[in-house]
Formats: structure tokens, sequence, C-alpha cells
């Protein structure tokens, strides 16, 4: 019925590309003006800069931890209504979590080919002592099991509140319907409703520290070793979303018999209008019609699974948690192994899926995780002022991932009739 609504109210056509566009102009313009403010290289301007890019900083601390426990709790909190749907709802997540690990594992893999060069951070954004000295893994493992509710929040220990969030979305969704499950459901649905409305107000201003991290950008740039080295991690993401979205995917398809040329023709209007929105819920109406009158989805199939993997598909978002992270580690004297590697390929894949679909969701989740083990999150105000591009592409590939996940849900269910 919600799908419905939004089908009735919103067109394929709807003008959410305009006002996209008219932000990505801005934030362009943004851009530019901090890379020439940094490189007049004037103290006074420098100064101002540092300050504004500290604040943003901060903010994004601030949203980052709530934001990634609030939308791993309600996102499976809500799956809990799916049961009436069991088959469909198993199949959905089976290929979503299929498609989900496969992005991080090309990924991770590409990362290790490539091997981003680290970046030199100032001694001020680098790692405490405590952090620094090697520790055992069974020391932490032990650090991740909390001893009470308050103190992971408090020092801000991410592993455990992803444990923690994980724990209680799946306790709230195997609980029977009742007064008080509601309650506290609609409890964390409100709070993360408020906690959007700071992110929309943060993103608002956000061209102000897109000038400021710009230019602190390019007041760093005195050597090539910053171009290098932020220049080979770029190219890892876009080569992780190439792969993705051209080989992993349609191989996807093959395996279930679906033709991916045909699958990918039809899907184009969807695929086109998440570039340019950067938004997989803003698409959500343009992929639901593009499945079923271009491609003939079930409706049944497709109002329910695309919603979901809307909440939960970001193969795009894994892939960038991943990498991103090893790469922030990398520049922060963290020694990547391949224990390392495995581990937060886990955690990239259970944040991606708990990525509720926030605007910057990903970059907010991976400076959450960097912030909470100490890594230098300084290097990531350096790629902000590239990750529109970044964000435009992973969008795309989300929705491309989407469109697959349900046209292959489809294909199991042409004989066999949903129940």
């Amino acid at each position: 019925m919600i799908i419905k609504n939004i089908l009735k109210n919103i067109s394929p056509g709807q003008a959410l590309y305009p006002s996209n566009m008219k932000k990505l102009i801005i934030w362009l313009v943004a851009l530019v003006a901090g890379i020439i403010l940094g490189l007049l290289q004037i103290d006074g301007i420098n100064k101002i800069t540092d300050i504004i890019a500290t604040i943003y900083t901060r903010l994004f601390q601030f949203l980052a931890i709530p934001t990634i426990v609030l939308a791993i709790i309600s996102t499976l909190a809500k799956m809990g209504n799916s049961k009436n749907m069991g088959r469909m709802f198993k199949r959905t997540v089976t290929y979503t979590l299929l498609t989900t690990t496969f992005a991080a594992i090309v990924g991770g893999l590409l990362y290790i080919s490539i091997e981003p060069h680290s970046i030199e951070v100032p001694t001020e954004s680098t790692l405490p002592n405590a952090i620094k000295e090697n520790t055992g893994y069974l020391d932490h493992i032990l650090n991740i099991v909390p001893n009470n509710i308050v103190t992971p929040f408090l020092e801000g220990n991410i592993l455990t509140l992803l444990i923690l969030a994980f724990a209680i979305g799946m306790a709230l969704s195997h609980l029977p319907d009742s007064n008080g499950k509601s309650t506290v459901v609609n409890f964390f649905l409100g709070m993360q409703e408020i906690l959007f409305k700071l992110i929309n107000w943060l993103v608002w201003t956000l061209p102000l520290g897109i000038v400021a991290f710009s230019a602190q950008l390019a007041n760093e740039l005195t050597s090539g070793s910053m171009v290098n080295s932020l220049g080979t991690y770029v190219i890892t993401i876009l080569v992780a979303n190439t792969v993705q979205f051209f080989i992993v995917l349609p191989l996807f398809l093959l395996a279930r018999r679906v033709n991916p040329i045909k699958t990918f023709k039809g899907m184009i209007p969807a695929v086109l209008m998440a570039l340019f929105t950067k938004s997989s819920v803003a698409t959500l109406p343009v992929t639901i019609d593009a499945a079923e009158s271009r491609l003939g989805v079930n409706p049944e199939v497709s109002r329910f699974v695309l919603p979901i993997c809307t909440t939960i598909n970001m193969n795009g978002c894994a892939a960038f948690i991943l990498v991103t992270s090893l790469f922030v580690m990398s520049s922060g004297d963290f020694v990547i192994t391949p224990t390392t590697i495995i581990l937060w390929l886990l955690i990239a894949v259970i944040s991606a899926v708990g990525n509720a679909g926030v605007p910057m969701g990903c970059y907010f989740i991976t400076f959450s995780l960097m912030s909470g083990i100490g890594a230098p999150v300084a290097i990531l105000g350096l790629i902000l002022p590239i990750y529109t591009v970044i964000d435009m592409i992973e969008t795309a590939e989300n929705v491309w991932s989407d469109s697959c996940v349900c046209v292959m849900t489809d294909h199991d269910f042409k004989t066999k009739p949903v129940e």
C-alpha cells in the first residue's frame, strides 16, 4: 500500500533531477572555491578553513555513531513485518548478502592488488599511542564484549555497538506483535527520523564544509605524494564498482539463467536516475515501474523485494567501507594483515546492510568505524570533496544490484506462485 501511494504521487519523470543537479553544481563550485583559497597560501584564510573543517569533523563524529546504531536496529526490527512472505524474504536476503559480500571481496582484492599509497597526516590527527601499541587478537575480542550498556557509547567502541545493534534489532524482529513491541520499534523509528532531519540540515550546509576541506587539501599539496595517494585510492574504488557492476552482477544473473543484457536495458531509467539523484530511496518508484513495465516482473515481487533491497542491499557501500577503512588505517600506521582484511570485510558487509539510505550514509558509517578505533579521520575530510562523484557511481550500482536481486527472485517464483 505504501509503495502504491508513492507511485501515485511520484512519476518516473518527477523533478528530483533538477534539484540534485543544482546541488551537484553548488558542491562543484564549493570544491573549486576551496582549492583556490588553499592555493593562495594566506595564513588567515588557512586558519579559518582549519576551524571550519574541525567543526564539521566534530559534527560528523557526533552524528556518526547514532546513525549506524539506529539504522541497523530499525532495519532489522522492520524485517519482522515480512514474515507472511517468508520464502520471498529469504531469497531476497540471500541474494542481497551474496552480492554485497562479493562486492566487498572485489574491493578487498583490488586493494591488495593496487595497494593505494598511505597519506602522511599531521601529528595531531594520527593515532593515540595507546591505540598504536601491539595487542593480541584475544585482547581485541575481549574488548568487544561489553560489561555494561553505557561504556560502548561513551568510548565509541563501534565493533561492540555493531553487535549490540544487531542483537537488539534481531530480538525485536522475532518478538510477537504487541503494544510493547510497537512502542519500542516506534521509538527507534522516531529517533531515526530526528537523526535524519539533523543530517539533512548538516548536508544543506555542507558546501561550506567542502570549501574548508578542499582548501585544506590544496594547502597540503606541497608534493605529488598526496595526489598519487588519493589517485590510487579513487582508482581502487572506481574499479571495484566497475567490476561489480559489469562482471559480478551479470554473472549472478547468468547463474540464475536470466539475460543480463535484457535486464540492464530494462532498468536503464532507474540506473540513470540513481546516478544523478544519488538516492536509492528517491529512485525507488522509477525502479519499481521499470521492473514491472519493462521487464514484466510480478508486482507482488517487485513491490516487496525492491523496498527491502533499497534498505539493505548496498553493494557500492560495502566496497567503499572496506577500501576506505583499509586506506585510512594504513595511513594511521595500522598493520594490514590478511586477518585484518577478512575482519573488516565482515564489518563492511554488516555495516552496508545496516545502512538505511541516509544521505551520505556510507561516508557516515565509515567515519564512525574509523573514529571508533582511533584511526586518523582527518583523511576522510580530504576524501569528502571527491565523495560526490563516488556517491553517484555507488548509488547507480546499488540500484542495479537491487534490480538484479528483484529479477532473480521473480525468476525463482515464476513456476511457483508467491503465497
